[in-house]
């Protein structure tokens, strides 16, 4: 099969956050309005809850709660939606798809995010490693690019993006050699704070952090509405640590050394009630009997096949 490479758009300096998302949706408009059309959690979860009463008021919390706290990052939201000539409302939705899926009334057979990324992470006396696989839902082939964004003030961050979604929330660093990459966890429904800040807006800010302690201010402020884990590295001091969070302000930080470190979806520090993930505990399990003493084992861990239901590397094919 033939593959197309991975596109990579540098844009900015912008006058604001409108323009940097508008050039963004202007230059991707294809691939967003093609992702808008066949992504069917959108269209057989997202979109009709949010055309139903019962949306009102978890809608316009999310939408006023994080363009007070994010408003350089809601305008760029806008310049998306009009850059490339889609639905706001469609372009708010991917964004808010975590925050919003645990509200919408369960259907059978639904699509499942199959948000499946694995990560593992080392720092010892001779080699440091973070190591991560995108395995997220088969709606995104063909719908992702780099995105090389230059701030006013000079630092610029490269950053995976989904298309149509802020930049990123998958991967990225910056020119502060600030790194990270992301894992979601499966926080039960309760432990969820409906309306709070949104995972895509927390990680945008983490492209301008300038430090693993500047990282970790914005992320434990955040208030965030669901759980998310946060690999972050700092090439400078030579430092990795997850992150583990969870609603109101919750988290815990495990500083990586030298015993080489998996994390698949599922908390492994924080104590929160979660939901089970066989998928998960699957990969976890199998890392364990895998080899983690170079970084060739790292890659052969995390392209792993042996497991033929739930292997580290996914295909698409569980979609």
């Amino acid at each position: 099969m033939e593959t197309k490479s991975l596109e990579i758009f540098e844009v900015g300096p912008c006058e604001d956050g409108f323009e940097m998302g508008f050039l963004i949706g202007q230059r991707f408009s294809s691939e967003i309005k093609s992702r808008l059309e066949k992504d069917l959690i959108l269209k057989k979860q997202l979109l009709p809850f949010a055309h139903s009463p019962h949306s009102d008021t978890l809608l316009k919390s999310l939408s006023q709660t994080n363009m007070k706290k994010y408003p350089r990052f809601w305008d760029e939201l806008r310049g998306t939606a009009q850059g490339s000539g889609a639905s706001f409302l469609e372009i708010m939705l991917l964004n808010f798809r975590k925050e919003i899926l645990p509200f919408v009334p369960k259907m059978e057979e639904s699509s499942s995010l199959d948000d499946d990324c694995s990560d593992v992470l080392v720092v010892g006396e001779s080699m440091a490693v973070a190591a991560h696989n995108e395995d997220a839902n088969v709606a995104l082939v063909g719908h992702t690019y780099l995105i090389k964004g230059i701030l006013a003030n000079g630092v610029s961050f490269t950053a995976y993006t989904y298309a149509g979604e802020l930049p990123s929330c998958a991967f990225g660093f910056n020119s502060y050699g600030l790194a990270f990459t992301l894992n979601s966890v499966p926080p039960c429904k309760h432990e969820i704070e409906a309306g709070a800040i949104g995972r895509n807006f927390v990680s945008r800010d983490l492209l301008e952090a300038r430090s693993i302690d500047d990282a970790l201010a914005r992320i434990c402020s955040s208030e965030a509405s669901v759980g998310h884990c946060y690999n972050l590295i700092d090439v400078k001091t030579r430092r990795i640590v997850n992150v583990e969070t969870a609603s109101r302000k919750r988290y815990s930080v495990y500083e990586v050394g030298a015993v080489p470190f998996f994390h698949a979806n599922m908390y492994l520090h924080l104590k929160v009630e979660q939901e089970r993930d066989e998928n998960s505990l699957s990969r976890q399990q199998r890392a364990a009997m895998l080899p983690r003493e170079s970084t060739s084992d790292f890659l052969s861990l995390l392209g792993d096949k042996n497991d033929t239901k739930y292997p580290i590397y996914m295909s698409g094919t569980h979609a």
